[in-house]
Order: structure tokens, then C-alpha cells, then sequence
């Protein structure tokens, strides 16, 4: 007997369990911002995740530095990502430069460099050495989720966890709301305006948005413990050129990382490893996704085995954890109103529609824009930009930076009674500034301008 191709499932009824005027489908850091924004506007909000936390691959992924967020010594991304950070840091589980130690007049000490190289709050896009130390914060990963919990819980977010997303309702080209797959079977969310946080564009490709297929690396992402991080430090520094031999046949087992493959943590002896770098796996697939766990595990096993024999400070390191999420930094990428460039992000390009800021970049309103689908909008590292734009645009920050400006958006959409289309960026923008973020509406002084709109 042949095996079948498909498998016709019978229609399944999903039940309306809630309707607000705003849906935010992800709760990584962009949809923890657009919910959170949304909402401090005035706005009902429902936030759905598959996951039973919040922080996406913050988080779950532990990319534990939110960095990103500067333009010099000027810190570029604030609002909810600033409120975020000091939150985390008021519990202790978030580390920072003070204003002093990134100071224009220390930006080239080997006194900083030692004392912030290893927490990763150094300027690598500068080919000097050493690199400028800038604003940028190591965290721990359970911090930022209970610092999102609080900040969802305290705007009066209607949270819904374990909630895997299905599909996307649709009304004569507009977004009504979402379906999701829960224990409970399917459920209905719906909503007045819907804003894709998913990271892989899941919502809006499945309501017909256009978008391009994007792939770079996966990690999966550990944390080690026992590490003497203060005597693997010291090596590094008064051994050189034994340290240096060391790291790269430590480099050569990874098969792929940045510079530090691991740095300081707020955690007494923890260290975190962003690593390894693995090509050739699709985040969008379930067997590639499956396969980069076997992977990764095999080459970090590998790793603390020759550490533990060869690294000093790493005698006693054992495995704390694996990220609970794969690391994937690109799948789809929505091809919205405008498509962010390369030259864009390499240019410092403002456009006169900018809601939000990167390091020394902008993002146009346009480019969280579906085309052809109403009443959506996309905050996140799937955003509209190209293949290489976004790999030198996704990070953290910034990405939250869209998720607060989306849910302005929103508000502001609900309030004048108007689809989000026609939202006025600069409406945005002053709400952006009245609740303490910088929308990029004032560019840089090395910024180029283009009155795009």
C-alpha cells in the first residue's frame, strides 16, 4: 500500500477565549514592547506565546547581551529596552559600563579593556585595539523573563502562554485575529489591529504577505559553571601567547564563533557560551532545527572536555544548561513598504518616516509595513529588509525599538479610528518621545540624509 502525500484533517471549530483591540503574536523582546507600548496607549492587548515565558531568544535563546544601542558614546536605543535593563539590574542580575568607564578620554584604556572585554560591552564594529568600551548589558536569562512578567503583568497585558500559533484570520484583506494550537485544541484571539513578533514572520506570511526566504547561522546556545572566571582572565592577559594557541584550537572544535566564546554573566562562575556557529540548517524546518540540537551539544561537549584540560579557570567548568530555543537569527524576512538595504545600515541613511533607532541606524515606518495586508503590523529581526541588511540590523535592542514603536502605532491607529497604514509616523515619533525612547526623528551628526518618505 502507497503512503499518501497529505492527510485531509476534518474542519476543527476554535473558540473565541478572547478579543482586545490590539494581538501581538511572540512574546520575545519585540512583542514584550508592542504588547507593553500598546497597552501603556491605552490600548486592550492579548500577547500569545508557545512558550511558558517570556524573552524570546533573550531569553530562551540566551543572547544574554543586549548591545546594539549606541552610536559612539550616545546610547541610541532607551525606552522599554532601558526600562528593561534597569529592572534587571535593580535585582542584580544585569551589568553595565558606568558613563566613566566608556568616557571619550578612556575609550582606548587597557585598563577598560581588561576590566569590560570579557562581559562583551566593546565597540567591534572599530578596528582598533583595543575596542572602545560602550553601553551595552550582560544580563541573566530568568531576569529578563521575570522583568518582562512584570512589565507585561503591570501594563494589564492579557498574557497568553502555551499557545503555539496556528494560522491568521483574515476579513477582506485585513487582519481580524489569529488561531493558536494549545492543549485545549484550537483557539480563536481576535483583534483590531495584529502585530507579528514571531521572529520568522509566521503571521504575516501565512496572511499572504510578501517576503523573501533568508538563512544565516544557528547556535545553540550553553552555559557553563564552576568557571574561576578571575584566573582565565588573568591568563589571557599575563599569558598571551599561550592563551592565544589555547583559544584556537578551543576555535577550531567550535567550528565557528565570535572572538570571545565566552563571557561573564551576573552569576558568580557562570559563563555563557554563544557558540557554536553552524551553517547550512533552515530555522524554518523541523529537521534541520532537530539536527542543529544533535550538533551543537556534540561540539560543546567536545569543547568543555579539551577546556577543562587545558584552559586555566576552566579545571572544574561542567555544562549548566542549553538555551531551551535554537538560536536562529534568520528565516523569513517580510518584503514590506520599504526594503531596508545594506547601503541603508553600512550609510546611517534617515528617512523622514524613522520610528525607531538601531546602533547608528534607522528604521523607516514603510519597513514594518505589509503590503496588501491591512490592519498588520511586523516588529522584529523578520522585519522588511534584505538578507544583508538584517544580519547587521537584528539584534536585541532595535528590535524591541520596532516592538515599541508598533504598538504606539496601534494605539494610535485605534484612537483616530484609522487603519495603521495611515498612521502618522510622526505621531509616532512624538509618542515615541514622550515616553522616554528615541524614535531617530533628530539624526545623527554622522548620519546621512535622504528625504525619502
Amino acid at each position: 500500500m502507497s503512503t499518501p502525500n497529505s492527510v485531509s484533517l476534518p474542519g476543527a471549530e476554535a473558540p473565541v477565549v478572547a478579543k482586545s483591540d490590539v494581538v501581538v503574536v511572540g512574546g520575545g523582546p519585540a512583542g514584550i514592547a508592542a504588547a507593553v507600548s500598546a497597552a501603556r496607549n491605552g490600548a486592550s492587548t492579548t500577547l500569545i506565546e508557545r512558550y511558558p515565558y517570556l524573552g524570546g531568544l533573550a531569553s530562551g535563546g540566551m543572547v544574554l547581551l543586549l548591545d546594539d544601542m549606541h552610536n559612539g558614546t550616545e546610547i541610541s536605543v532607551r525606552g522599554l529596552c532601558m526600562e528593561i535593563i534597569d529592572r534587571m539590574a535593580a535585582r542584580g542580575l544585569c551589568v553595565f559600563p558606568p558613563d566613566a568607564d566608556r568616557h571619550p578620554d578612556v575609550r582606548e584604556s587597557w585598563e577598560m579593556w581588561r576590566k569590560w572585554s570579557r562581559w562583551g560591552t566593546f565597540d567591534f564594529h572599530i578596528p582598533v585595539t583595543p575596542h572602545p568600551i560602550i553601553f551595552a548589558a550582560a544580563f541573566d536569562p530568568d531576569g529578563y523573563k521575570q522583568a518582562a512578567m512584570d512589565m507585561v503583568g503591570g501594563a494589564g497585558v492579557n498574557l497568553r502562554l502555551h499557545s503555539w500559533f496556528r494560522s491568521t484570520l483574515m476579513r477582506n484583506g485585513r487582519a481580524v485575529g489569529v488561531v493558536v494550537q494549545s492543549k485545549e485544541g484550537p483557539q480563536a484571539i481576535l483583534g483590531d489591529v495584529v502585530i507579528d513578533a514571531s521572529g520568522d514572520l509566521d503571521v504575516a506570511a501565512d496572511a499572504g504577505a510578501a517576503h523573501a526566504d533568508g538563512a544565516f547561522i544557528v547556535t545553540t546556545v550553553s552555559r557553563m559553571g564552576g568557571v574561576d572566571t578571575a584566573a582565565a582572565e588573568r591568563f589571557q592577559f599575563e599569558a598571551p601567547d599561550e592563551f592565544d594557541a589555547i583559544d584556537r584550537q578551543a576555535k577550531r572544535i567550535i567550528g565557528g564563533s565570535w572572538n570571545y566564546w565566552w563571557l561573564k554573566t551576573p552569576l558568580p562562575g557562570v559563563v555563557w557560551c554563544n557558540c557554536p556557529h553552524m551553517t547550512g540548517f533552515d530555522g524554518t524546518k523541523v529537521a534541520d532545527l532537530t539536527a542543529a540540537e544533535f550538533e551543537g551539544r556534540r561540539r560543546i561537549q567536545e569543547l568543555l572536555e579539551f577546556a577543562r584540560a587545558k584552559m586555566p579557570g576552566f579545571e572544574n567548568a561542567h555544562i549548566l544548561d542549553f538555551a531551551p530555543q535554537t538560536g536562529v537569527r534568520q528565516a523569513r524576512l517580510l518584503e514590506g513598504e520599504y526594503v531596508v538595504t545594506k547601503s541603508d545600515v553600512m550609510d546611517r541613511v534617515h528617512f523622514a518616516d524613522t520610528v525607531c533607532r538601531g546602533r547608528d541606524y534607522y528604521t523607516p515606518y514603510r519597513a514594518l509595513l505589509p503590503k496588501h495586508v491591512d490592519q498588520m503590523l511586523v516588529a522584529g529581526r523578520h522585519y522588511s529588509a534584505t538578507s544583508q541588511a538584517q544580519k547587521l540590523s537584528r539584534e536585541i535592542p532595535p528590535c524591541m525599538a520596532m516592538g515599541e514603536a508598533t504598538g504606539i502605532a496601534a494605539a494610535l491607529a485605534l484612537e483616530a479610528d484609522i487603519t495603521v497604514r495611515d498612521v502618522s509616523p510622526a505621531d509616532i515619533q512624538k509618542r515615541m518621545r514622550a515616553q522616554g525612547a528615541d524614535p531617530g526623528d533628530v539624526p545623527a551628526e554622522n548620519a546621512t540624509i535622504t528625504e525619502a518618505a
